[in-house]
This record gives structure tokens, C-alpha cells and sequence, in this order.
């Protein structure tokens, strides 16, 4: 046997070794550390999550802790084991996938629903730590159009998974900049990975200014993608300053020929997303947006704005979107 080969196989066999001894460490943590909390929400607050500490007692207690084992029991550490145990009270639930981190984070969340959301999106998407706070700072549960209920898996229409707006600060593109179109599109592909993750779940790259021929013209789609979720195509036509109802007639076409020419008989009809910086809602309500299932239009932000700023996008998108169900 060739070195080449053999150094491949023993460095396969360490990796999963690795990997195992990694996925045992953290089953072990994850569970001492739901255990910890159950005792202490047990003894020390008889069993009410709710109840408050005497003067010291935890203090006390992590300082002696701290004292036997060394770091990781230090007063906040406890009391993120308390909400820990608080927020996730059915050991046999806990997915050990995920690390202590991603716990400590999601603990936080003050619903069930907010919990299981970003407890979903962490699996399926395969959020790392970082890129979880991350979303969780861009309010990603309030900008989904239709959040997922408790117990749902997984999506199953496309509004489970748009958002709006989406924050594309990552792609270092400066806001005052005159941005062109062509190169929002250049920095999303060289910042692909983090676009999926902030895109949505279940979206794989099939293309870039993909080339469309019918009988009598050539067009060029921006970006093009598949969801396996959904089991269908989703075009996204990008557009830099106001929306207009040329814009969405073309969009509305693109759809069109991509269903004639590119679907399959086991695809679900293509979707078409304007991705624009500017979104006039008069424009989106009268035009063909409001009553296809298939066409939407989201704002894209290339900051990251403050909390009270983006909690008053998302109310004003939320209560439109709500309007329009009804």
C-alpha cells in the first residue's frame, strides 16, 4: 500500500475517533449540566422555576463548586444551567448535536416557539455558534413571514422560509455606496455560504445569470437556486433602488419560461423573489404580487441596523403580511 493511501486511511480512522470522542464529551456535558439545573430549581427554589434565590446561595454554592472542580461552575454558569434546565425540562428531548453554547443561547428565548425555532434552524441549518447568535442578534424568528408552529419539523411552504428583510451585512458592500446590481450579485457568490445560511433552509446553488433562449430572444436570470424542502426552483431577480411593475412583469415572466422550459414533472412550480433595496408597498398591493402564490418581493439591507430600527421594519412588514392573509 502506497504512503499517500495509508496516511488517508489512518487520518480517517483519527478523524472519526475524534469526532466520537467529541460527540460523547458533549452528550456528558449537555446532561450533567441539565442535571445541575434540575437540582437546583428543585432544591433551591422547590421545584418553581420561577422563584427567586435567598441572598448568597448560589454564590455560595459556585464558589464552593469552583473550589472542587475549577472553572465552569461559577455563578453565571449555574444560572445558565437553571434557565437551561427551565427551558428544555424533558432530558430525553435534548439534541445532542448541539453544543452547550448553542443551549446557553436558545435557553434565552423568552417562548416556546422562539426556542424550537432557532432549536430547528440550528439542526437543519447546521449553525455554527457564531453563525447562530448572529441570527438570533438580526432577529431572524421576526423576520420569517410565517414563523413555524410548535411541534412543526419542518417547513412546508415558501413563507416558512422568506424573510424580509433579509440583512446582507456580510457581504462588506458600504450602504452609501452606489451599489450596482452586478455587484451585489458578485459579492453574494463570493460570500455564498453565509448568503444560504442567511437565505433560508434547504436552498443549494444552481446558477448565476443562468442563460434562458425561447424562439425569438436570450435572457440572463440572476440567480438561481433549488429547494429540496420545497422541491422547486427559486429565481431571484436582484434590483437596486424603488421597485417597479416592470420589475415584477419581469420576474412574473422569468417564472413562466423557467416553469415551461427547466421543470421537471417532479417539480413544484418555479418561485420568483425580487430582491430589492427599496420596496413600495402601493406597488407590491396592485400589482400581481398580491394574488400570486408564486412571486414575492423582499427589502435587503446591507447593514445591520439597530434593534429598535429593525423591530420597527419588521412590525410594519408583519402587520402587511397579516392584512394580506386575511
Amino acid at each position: 500500500m502506497e504512503n499517500a493511501k495509508l496516511f488517508l486511511l489512518i487520518k480517517d480512522i483519527v478523524i472519526q475517533a475524534r469526532q466520537r470522542v467529541y460527540r460523547m464529551a458533549n452528550s456528558s456535558l449537555l446532561e450533567t449540566y441539565w442535571q445541575i439545573g434540575e437540582l437546583i430549581v428543585n432544591e433551591e427554589q422547590g421545584g418553581n422555576p420561577k422563584a427567586t434565590y435567598g441572598s448568597g446561595t448560589l454564590k455560595t454554592l459556585a464558589e464552593q463548586l469552583t473550589i472542587e472542580f475549577g472553572k465552569g461552575f461559577d455563578e453565571s454558569n449555574l444560572r445558565n444551567m437553571r434557565m437551561f434546565y427551565n427551558a428544555f425540562p424533558i432530558r430525553d428531548a435534548l439534541r445532542h448535536e448541539l453544543s452547550w453554547t448553542h443551549y446557553r443561547l436558545i435557553s434565552r428565548m423568552d417562548s416556546d416557539e422562539k426556542r424550537n425555532y432557532y432549536l430547528n434552524e440550528s439542526i437543519q441549518s447546521n449553525w455554527n455558534s457564531r453563525e447562530l447568535q448572529r441570527q438570533i442578534n438580526s432577529l431572524a424568528f421576526e423576520r420569517v413571514l410565517t414563523v413555524q408552529q410548535k411541534g412543526e419539523e419542518k417547513a412546508t411552504t415558501i413563507q416558512h422560509v422568506l424573510k424580509d428583510p433579509y440583512i446582507f451585512e456580510f457581504l462588506g458592500l458600504k450602504p452609501l455606496n452606489k451599489n450596482s446590481e452586478r455587484s451585489i450579485e458578485t459579492a453574494i457568490i463570493d460570500h455564498l455560504q453565509q448568503f444560504l445560511l442567511e437565505f433560508g433552509k434547504g436552498f443549494a446553488f444552481v446558477a448565476r445569470q443562468q442563460h434562458i433562449v425561447t424562439d425569438t430572444s436570450d435572457f440572463y436570470i440572476d440567480l438561481v437556486f433549488y429547494n429540496y424542502i420545497l422541491k422547486c426552483f427559486v429565481i431571484i431577480d436582484l434590483k437596486t433602488g424603488s421597485l417597479t411593475h416592470q420589475d415584477i412583469g419581469q420576474i412574473d415572466m422569468y417564472v413562466r419560461m423557467y416553469d415551461d422550459l427547466k421543470r421537471t414533472n417532479e417539480d413544484n412550480p418555479t418561485i420568483g423573489i425580487l430582491l430589492c433595496s427599496e420596496k413600495d408597498e402601493t406597488i407590491v398591493k396592485y400589482s400581481v404580487l398580491k394574488d400570486q402564490n408564486q412571486l414575492f418581493a423582499s427589502k435587503y439591507l446591507l447593514y445591520l441596523p439597530k434593534e429598535e430600527e429593525l423591530k420597527e421594519l419588521i412590525e410594519q412588514d408583519r402587520l402587511r403580511f397579516e392584512l394580506e392573509m386575511k
